[in-house]
């Protein structure tokens, strides 16, 4: 089987200093279009939970917009949303609803041998160990699928944010550039290709690929020094995953994506070139940050 990491692997570095940049919700505003019209009506429906669509949704919200796990994979919140936000939800209470217990998915989704893809849960399904393993593998594969080809119909002509051109262009002449995602790969290299700004990184890494720490550790280890891998993120995950190299972290924070593009463009990467990016530059950009994305859903306040 070929190593789909491998053009990350053999990566040659060009420049002194390398960037690493999310795509759905830092460089395009697709996460919320993404979440409430393509994941969440099929969540509901492949799930099973109908009876408490509404709880289901404001779960859905929070896990992937406006919480710790915003930008996480889609089985990671998924997961989350089943086995904590649910049975937690107020309204799931009230009408004594049971949440399906999809034992064998979150079993998978929690084993940290899984490739968190859809040809993670290909291999999942053909080693199941039994008939209803099997079916309900199967059975969410078919949603993650129909996940992809719904966003493939819905999610158009969305452009970048503002001050994100000019952000690819000032980075290029002086550092290597991936995308490092958990979207998957095709559905990335059409968005990027779509508003012509493909041309800009030398790989297009999605889920395919490995995670995001992975994908930052084949690209740069043992090529650039820690202080010179930037890691462009509106996610936790983007940030855990600049902490798992000891690389640095730039903030998109979420409803100030423009805004902070912008800094960006006329401030910050000018400091990260100049090595005066780390130190309370930094640590006052994530402390903003984490101030957006709660831990705790409001229902348990």
């Amino acid at each position: 089987m070929p190593d789909l990491a491998e053009p990350l692997k053999t990566l040659q570095a060009t420049k002194s200093f390398f960037v690493g940049i999310d795509s759905d919700g830092c460089v395009f505003d697709t996460m919320g279009i993404k979440h409430r019209e393509c994941f969440c009506p099929l969540l509901v429906g492949y799930f099973h939970l109908q009876p408490v669509a509404q709880a289901a949704r404001e779960c859905k919200d929070f896990a992937d917009l406006f919480s710790k796990t915003r930008g996480a994979n889609r089985h990671i919140t998924a997961a989350r949303i089943l086995s904590e936000l649910l049975p937690s939800h107020p309204l799931v209470k009230e009408r004594k609803f049971q949440v399906p217990a999809f034992e064998h998915y979150l079993r998978w989704v929690r084993d940290p041998k899984s490739l968190l893809s859809d040809a993670g849960l290909e291999k999942a399904v053909a080693e199941a160990g039994g008939e209803e393993a099997r079916q309900e593998l199967s059975h969410v594969l078919t949603w993650s699928r129909r996940v992809n080809e719904l966003i493939a119909e819905i999610v158009k002509g969305i452009p970048p944010f503002p001050y994100v051109r000019e952000s690819l262009a000032q980075i290029q002449p002086k550092a290597d550039m991936i995308v490092c995602s958990q979207t998957p790969t095709e559905a990335l290299e059409r968005e990027w290709a779509e508003h012509q700004i493909d041309a800009y990184p030398h790989v297009i890494a999605g889920q395919e690929l490995g995670t995001k720490a992975e994908h930052l550790k084949y690209a740069t280890e043992g090529k650039f020094a820690a202080d010179h891998v930037l890691m462009i993120g509106d996610a936790p995950g983007d940030l855990k995953a600049a902490r798992a190299n000891d690389a640095l972290f730039y903030p998109i924070n979420p409803g100030q994506e423009s805004q902070s593009w912008q800094r960006f463009h006329e401030e910050a990467f000018d400091k990260f070139l100049n090595l005066q990016y780390a130190g309370d530059y930094q640590q006052g950009l994530i402390e903003e940050f984490e101030a957006y994305l709660p831990e705790n859903p409001p229902w348990h306040t």
